[in-house]
């Protein structure tokens, strides 16, 4: 039970001082509340944290309460706000979940234990590590919409706090939010939120392009300023002319958001269309269509850059009018128009929902935001692979763009550059699993054309038909990937079996060794010596070629099978498409297996790796990071562990692209750079990019390891009119 008031010791007077301001804005915000439950949240979560430091030394205490001030400006209820005083309890003190439940009840017990992450003793690596605390937390936000929104608030502030922490868990830490965190606040359409954890990570990832880009914002903000205030003035007299009831913001684009466009479309900063933003809050949606005209009356719009998500609203339920025009001295900008509760939407979401009265779980369950969520779980529980867990988990909460519709009308939303497989796979998994074909906008096209917003698609199909593993390569959904993967593992290992089966009756009447006469008990126990239930897992793994047939029959039969003289888990496969053994990557455990690096990604030394046995050519090693790696690990058995050896490799060459400006001197300062990183040149050509005053570098370099390539490329950034650079694998 909770201490008596009497042994509770005395808070720090700065977290005495937080605590106080947090009760006094609860009161602001509800004068009617009870507040003693949060008063006792706090008497628990202060004596548990007693004597606690953060690393920047001040008390651990402060970070609970401002956590929870958080919700409070977010309007969540009260059990919300004890989970947020409460959310490191169980992870960070000696307290458990079954106190939590005596004393607070099951409600804040299930959210503390949502938010708590997986003990460091669960698992062995950091990546198992990360990966189940996050599938555990989205489990539980399935079931408890509250969790997400106290881990977005803890997450909020730990980002507020990262100048503290050292670079290389600053960097890992940032990497997480822009992975995970801020898609999730995306999808639950919590944009404020968003925003500023993607700036945030923004700063700590890319700390010089970050640097860079807010010294060009300040170099124009009086301009940009200027230019608002003008434009905002003549937005307002124009509306109040029509009789339109408005309120008008304007708003410079996040750096974050800029910067992700500079990258993909590699244009200067003068060029953004809607880095100067007008966003116009009415009264109704006929107003804002009214708006619009206004507008559009006004200045010219810009073709192509008129967007209705009023009509069909975003997945996380955002809706606005979007529009870019021509405006004065031939500046573009962009105008969003909504309504008050629209704009309530967008800046909050899900929380815009969130009525701390009703005392609810989450959401209702026809909501949208949440929908996609429970599917995601749905598709994920059967996945055991750390790494494709957390990258699937990467590509399904990135931002859904693309709106399509059915023959008869019904919309399809998927994500960016999804094919007609993606779509036949949303329909249905027999749909997509017996396509042979579609039709979009009437004509025939290839499976692997990429759908734009407004087709209408027509999917083909064939009884009997089945996925192929090319499939795999074009496919953007989660959703059909995993049920591609399903088809073709089951397909695999049914043949795998099949062969195992043969090669060890072969192996078998070759030795001399009876098999029907071996009892099933005694099967079932050589295959759970290599750690199968079943005889027919083991006769899988016969089939991918992990064990030989005369290991197995030495193991049933040791009298009349003798031992080879030195047996190997697998026999090295004879060829390798690289050519000789890599050196560089050795399989853990296993010394002669044939490694080499895979082309399509062509790994450096200190980069994250993975193996893929092949059949008949070794072991091909991936970074973890290539886009191939997903649509290799449809077979989990064929994964292996492989490692950098701790031999000097020599050097690696990597193919880089620049994009900068067409000027003078450019490369004499690139080569003076290469110089300077002691890196070597394999090749360099030139040529102008065909837009104004730009170029187009190609370049070969030699570098020895992950490291040395690290600091070349923030080398070659700090050059003056460098606009991007990319690394080309293949």
């Amino acid at each position: 039970m909770l201490p008596a008031q009497s042994s509770f010791p005395p808070p720090d007077p700065q977290v005495a001082r937080l605590f106080s301001e947090l009760e006094t804005r609860l009161r602001e915000l509800r004068p009617q509340e009870d507040l003693a439950p949060l008063e006792r949240a706090f008497q628990f979560a202060a004596t548990r944290h007693d004597g606690q430091k953060r690393v920047s030394g001040e008390p651990y205490m402060v970070h609970p309460i401002l956590v929870t001030r958080q919700l409070a400006e977010m309007q969540m209820d009260m059990t919300c706000l004890e989970t947020g005083l409460l959310h490191d309890v169980v992870e960070d003190t000696s307290a458990t979940i079954e106190e939590i439940r005596r004393n607070f009840g099951d409600d804040v017990a299930r959210c503390v234990d949502g938010v708590t992450k997986l003990s460091k003793l669960d698992l062995a690596s950091r990546e198992e590590r990360q990966a189940e605390s996050v599938r555990k937390m989205l489990l539980a936000m399935v079931e408890d919409i509250r969790v997400i929104l106290v881990k977005l608030a803890d997450r909020l502030h730990n980002m507020r706090t990262l100048d503290s922490l050292p670079p290389e868990k600053q960097a890992r830490i940032a990497q997480e939010t822009l992975d995970i965190y801020a898609p999730i606040a995306h999808r639950l359409g919590m944009g404020k939120i968003r925003g500023e954890l993607e700036d945030l990570a923004f700063k700590y990832l890319e700390p010089e392009a970050s640097a860079e880009l807010l010294k060009e914002f300040e170099e124009a903000r009086a301009d940009n300023e200027a230019l608002l205030a003008e434009i905002k003035h003549t937005v307002e007299l124009h509306l109040a002319r029509e009789g339109i009831p408005a309120r008008v913001e304007t708003r410079v684009k996040r750096a974050y958001s800029v910067y992700q466009k500079l990258k993909r479309q590699k244009i200067t900063l003068d060029q953004v269309y809607d880095l100067l933003a007008v966003r116009i809050i009415t009264d109704s949606v006929k107003n804002c269509y009214a708006a619009l005209g206004v507008i559009h009356n006004e200045w010219h719009p810009i073709p192509g850059r008129i967007k209705d998500f009023i009509a069909i609203p975003r997945p996380n339920l955002y809706q606005s009018l979007h529009t870019s025009v021509m405006g004065p001295n031939g500046r573009h900008f962009e105008v969003q128009i909504r309504t008050e509760e629209m704009h309530r939407v967008a800046e909050e979401g899900i929380a815009a929902h969130w009525k701390y009265k009703e005392g609810r779980r989450g959401a209702g369950a026809d909501d949208q935001r949440i929908a996609w969520l429970r599917q995601l779980v749905e598709w994920q529980r059967e996945m055991r692979d750390p790494g494709e867990f957390m990258s699937t988990l990467k590509v399904d909460l990135y931002p859904e763009e693309v709106y399509t519709f059915t023959p008869r009308g019904k919309v399809i939303v998927l994500p960016r550059d999804a094919t007609p497989i993606d779509f036949a796979y949303a329909i249905h998994s027999d749909v997509g699993n017996h396509c042979v074909g579609a039709k979009v906008n009437g004509r025939i096209v290839p499976l692997k054309s990429p759908l734009r917003n407004g087709d209408v698609v027509e999917i083909l199909t064939q009884a009997g038909h089945l996925p192929s593993k090319d499939w795999l390569a074009v496919v953007k959904t989660s959703k059909a990937r995993n049920k591609i993967k399903h088809v073709i593992n089951t397909t695999e290992r049914a043949k795998a079996i099949e062969i195992g089966q043969k090669y060890l009756q072969v192996e078998s009447r070759r030795l001399g060794v009876k098999l029907g006469e071996v009892p099933k008990s005694q099967l079932e126990a050589v295959a759970a010596e290599y750690g199968y239930s079943k005889m027919e897992d083991l006769h899988a793994a016969l089939g991918y070629g992990k064990f030989s047939a005369r290991q197995v029959l030495q193991k049933l039969a040791p009298e009349q099978v003798p031992a080879e003289p030195s047996a190997a888990p697998a026999p090295a496969p004879p060829v390798s498409p690289g050519g000789a053994k890599d050196l560089v990557i050795k399989v853990k455990g296993v010394d002669d297996l044939l490694v080499y690096r895979a082309k399509c990604c062509n790994p450096i030394k200190g980069e994250p790796i993975v193996g893929y046995v092949t059949r008949g050519k070794g072991v091909a090693v991936h970074s973890l990071n290539c886009a191939n790696v997903q649509n290799l690990m449809y077979e989990v058995e064929r994964k292996i562990e492989v490692e950098w050896a701790r031999n000097d490799a020599g050097s690696f060459p990597v193919k880089m692209v620049i994009h900068s400006a067409d000027k003078p001197g450019m490369l004499n300062q690139l080569t003076t750079v290469l110089v300077n990183e002691q890196t070597n040149i394999r090749s360099l050509e030139a040529r102008p990019d065909g837009a104004p005053e730009s170029a187009v570098i190609d370049m070969t370099v030699e570098v020895r390891d992950k490291r040395q390539l690290e600091r070349v490329v923030s080398a070659i950034r700090r050059i003056s009119g460098i606009r991007d650079i990319e690394r080309v694998n293949a």
